[in-house]
């Protein structure tokens, strides 16, 4: 009998961004490593065999806890990756539902009605999962191993060895970053001692902060799309307007020195170059937000650059501002930047402590209109 421990990666930027990350390779978040540490001291007194792991960062990350202490490699395997979710890779789960509501409705609930161009079927993703582990089994009869995967791929394959239908979702729920299953292997079978248990994170918890996984038939109202802004518009350059003077006035306390027309003339110069630099945030049909990036600036330093990061005050203190900055990842990923930068004003400390949080450090203090301003950078 083969003893086999199924481990979920753990937080990783799309998890945190809210983003499709079938075979996107996200980075492990700072909550991700702590998760990690404490999935380390779970296993400290396990006896393990050997350690597998899908080839994506995220889950070789989250298999150095299982080689803690032991004197063995990772064995990184293709094989043992996400489903591939085709043209849906690395976009919003907030788009992706606007979009193809639909197909997100059987992505959650009907997953053998999922099909989108270039993704991979549930039913093909079960048969690799299988196939994978039950290899793994067979290479270490007798023996104890520890294998790390992802959220949904793990989840169809459970669902195979427990004979649960796909479309009855509410009889396996997701697991949660780190989560473990035990599983055994004898005689050509797989029987499941339990699933999907995450008591080693406590307060560590990715799921504890989010509601989405506990109802999948309906909409995500935390799951932020984004669209273009018209700022030739009237309404749409009124309300790129108020949110900078917002903005403005929270980072330094009044709306003097602000002057509408040149952050607007600037906006129309970044959307003319590229629409998808100027957008509005949405949250379903609301709009509560505006992203502006500008697709020229830091180039020369290999950088992306946030002009405009901004929500309206009723949406902000939720943990949804992280999104726009998964966004603003996604789109200098995309042309290739190692980092994303931003100025912040030196007295809009909440705004500094919340990019400090998602990971931006000080590179230097440069002189502002209205006061001085911390440069920031975050790498992608």
């Amino acid at each position: 009998m083969t003893t086999i421990y199924l481990v979920r990666h753990a937080e990783a930027e799309g998890n945190l961004f809210r983003r499709a990350q079938g075979h996107w390779n996200g980075k492990l978040t700072e909550r991700g490593w702590r998760q990690v540490d404490a999935l380390a001291g779970r296993f400290k007194d396990v006896h393990l065999d050997a350690v597998y792991s899908s080839d994506l960062d995220r889950a070789r990350g989250t298999a150095t806890a299982l080689t803690r202490g032991r004197d063995m490699d990772i064995k990184a395997a293709r094989s043992l990756r996400e489903i591939h979710m085709g043209v849906w890779e690395g976009d919003s789960w907030g788009d992706l539902s606007y979009k193809w509501p639909e197909q997100m409705y059987n992505f959650n609930n009907d997953p053998e009605k999922w099909s989108v161009p270039g993704c991979e079927s549930f039913e093909a993703c079960r048969r690799r999962m299988t196939y994978a582990i039950e290899e793994i089994a067979k290479e270490n009869e007798g023996g104890t191993v520890g294998i790390v995967a992802h959220g949904m791929c793990i989840k169809i394959f459970l669902m195979g060895v427990m004979r649960i239908a796909y479309n009855d979702p509410g009889a396996m729920m997701h697991g949660d970053n780190t989560s473990v299953s035990l599983l055994h292997y004898e005689g050509g079978k797989f029987t499941v001692e339990y699933y999907n248990d995450n008591s080693h994170l406590g307060a560590l918890s990715t799921f504890a902060r989010q509601q989405w996984w506990r109802d999948t038939t309906k909409d995500d109202p935390t799951s932020l799309r984004f669209v273009p802004l018209n700022p030739r518009d009237k309404h749409e350059s009124e309300f790129y307007i108020n949110c900078y003077r917002d903005s403005w006035t929270a980072a330094h306390g009044s709306d003097a020195g602000f002057i509408s027309s040149v952050y607007l003339s600037s906006a129309r110069s970044h959307a003319a170059k590229d629409p998808d630099s100027l957008l509005k945030v949405m949250a379903g049909d609301t709009p509560i937000g505006v992203l502006e990036l500008d697709p020229k600036r830091g180039k020369e330093d290999n950088c992306g650059w946030i002009s405009l990061l901004c929500l309206v005050p009723e949406y902000r203190g939720h943990d949804l501002g992280v999104q726009l900055i998964g966004m603003a990842s996604a789109y200098f990923f995309m042309k290739k930047r190692r980092a994303v930068r931003l100025h912040v004003a030196v007295t809009n400390t909440h705004a500094i402590g919340f990019y400090r949080h998602y990971g931006f450090k000080d590179i230097r203090t440069d002189p502002g209109v209205a006061s001085d301003q911390i440069l920031m950078e975050r790498d992608i």
